[in-house]
């Protein structure tokens, strides 16, 4: 290049020819050993990631652009995400491309420029956030009181999960489940958001048991090493969550995002493990304590009460006392009731014997006049009458002039009615006969059983004098003779120290109602 400069400045000289890609080489070779590694500080433009996964930025000022790209290779060193807006340090080699004719800086590091930009930008997305509503307190879920399963997501080496285990071991000791994380640099964001959702992932009962409750977890730090929990895809993935979460990332002074959309932000890791379950010591004495509160109180509830049952039963009269009238009602009704029990059954059997008296002449007439009505019917409806009936039906007709094909077919037909109409009257005669033959049967049992010869072959007997029937012994001790029905017969007999008295003397006795015979008893 010297050389080339020489020549051009030297008089009369004529200047070398080069091709372009041999300017171009030189200008990279002059451009890279010139510069060599920079750092360069400005605010990142535009961001465009290749489907290759390289990574092209703009960093500018005022009134200059420099371009960046930073290998696929690259990224993960880097630190953190370029966003567009961001003030930023890069730290890379300047190299030009020769196929476009430009120069771009390959930055391999890239550092926030100072903590006011990085709040500034802190603060921007955690406004967009909340507008969206991640931060509502209506979308925050209420703790369990004891959780059976606590899953952990926090680097699985550090001291975070040492003194979480500790801490749970001491307090109520429970089923822990492990997600393990990167908690710093670029994977830092991913991972921990895949570990909340792989938790939220597990099936309810299944073999890997679902945790009832998640810590989010890791050690205090600069805002640079924390700066992965304030990532837009932690912050969603938590909002997400349906089994509630507890953040405890940093020391009490430090606040990430994920503090704001967790269902409870704890102080430290230590503070998450005593929020998520209680004392088991504590809660032992505090059953003693209830057992001991309910014991007094059904103590002196019962103890009350039966002061209070004692009380009322002193106004309360003895029970002999009150069981006295009842007993006495009791033994006077049971004197009384056989006595009761005897007349009833003579008053009924009396009744009976009366009604008996009165039925049989009834019942002979009522049978005797059923056989009669039967009779009569049964001779109205015997083929022997329907036959005379046709006797004199055809003689009817033989008088009168009528076609005989007619009479023979109108004969025909006559002949078949009346045959249907005999064998249905001999049915109806027939069911007729039945059924007024059951009747009286069933009058004739009735009268047999209702009749006074039922009662004599029981060991009873009629006294007559005459036709008439004897009910009292003043009535027997005034007859000559009286005559006694057995059942199997009639005895004459003559009553002992019998004193007829004249006729006009003898006052007439009313007859009681009822019928001439009284009790037998």
């Amino acid at each position: 290049m010297d050389d080339l400069i020489d020549d051009e400045t030297a008089p009369g000289a004529n200047a070398p020819e080069f091709s372009v890609s041999e300017l171009t080489g030189a200008i990279k070779k002059t451009l890279e050993g010139s510069f060599g590694r920079v750092r360069v500080r400005g605010e990142i433009g535009r961001v465009v990631q290749a489907k290759s996964g390289h990574l092209y930025y703009d960093v500018k000022d005022d009134r200059s652009v420099i371009a960046c790209n930073t290998w696929k290779g690259q990224i993960a060193g880097l630190g953190m995400r370029p966003e567009e807006g961001m003030e930023v340090i890069v730290t890379g080699r300047l190299s030009t491309f020769g196929p476009q004719s430009k120069y771009n800086l390959n930055v391999d590091t890239m550092e926030i420029a100072g903590a006011g930009a990085l709040m500034a930008m802190l603060e921007k997305r955690r406004r967009a956030l909340a507008a969206e509503g991640l931060f509502d307190e209506t979308r925050k879920q209420p703790l369990p009181f004891l959780p059976e399963v606590i899953g952990v997501v926090t680097s699985p080496s550090g001291a975070v999960i040492r003194d979480i285990l500790h801490r749970l071991r001491d307090r109520f000791p429970r089923k822990v489940l492990i997600w393990p994380v990167t908690v710093q640099g670029e994977r830092c964001a991913p991972e921990v958001a895949n570990g909340i959702r792989g938790f939220n992932a597990l099936t309810p009962g299944g073999a890997l048991p679902r945790p009832d409750l998640l810590i989010v977890a890791r050690g205090g730090g600069s805002m640079e090493d924390l700066w992965g929990f304030n990532e837009e895809i932690v912050v969603r993935a938590v909002a997400e969550s349906d089994i509630p979460l507890i953040s405890a990332v940093g020391h009490e002074t430090d606040t990430t995002l994920i503090d704001y959309a967790s269902d409870y932000r704890a102080p430290t890791p230590t503070g998450a493990a005593e929020k998520a379950v209680p004392v088991r010591l504590d809660m032992l004495n505090w059953v003693r304590q209830q057992d001991g509160i309910l014991t007094r109180a059904i103590t002196g509830a019962l103890a009350a009460r039966g002061q209070r049952v004692r009380d009322v039963s002193r106004a309360l009269p003895r029970p002999d006392a009150v069981l006295e009238a009842p007993r006495q009602r009791l033994d006077l009704a049971a004197l009384r009731l056989s006595p009761a029990l005897k007349g009833r059954t003579q008053d009924a059997r009396a009744r009976l014997d009366r009604l008996a008296a009165r039925l049989d002449p009834a019942l002979e007439r009522a049978v005797a006049s059923k056989r009669l009505d039967l009779g009569r019917a049964a001779g109205r409806l015997s083929p022997a009458r329907l036959q005379a009936l046709l006797r004199e039906g055809r003689r009817a007709l033989s008088r009168w002039r009528i076609d005989p094909r007619r009479l023979t077919t109108r004969t025909s037909q006559m002949e078949e009615r009346l045959s249907t109409a005999t064998e249905r009257f001999a049915q109806v005669a027939e069911a007729s006969v039945m059924r007024r033959r059951a009747q009286l049967e069933g009058l004739e049992r009735l009268r047999t059983t209702l009749g006074y010869k039922q009662t004599l072959a029981r060991g009873y007997a009629v006294i007559r004098s005459g036709e008439a029937v004897l009910t009292e012994k003043a009535q027997a001790q005034a007859q000559a003779a009286l005559e006694i029905e057995f059942a199997d017969g009639r005895l004459g007999v003559t009553p002992t120290g019998a004193t007829p008295k004249p006729a006009a003397k003898k006052p007439a006795k009313t007859p009681k109602p009822g019928g001439g015979q009284g009790s037998l008893f």
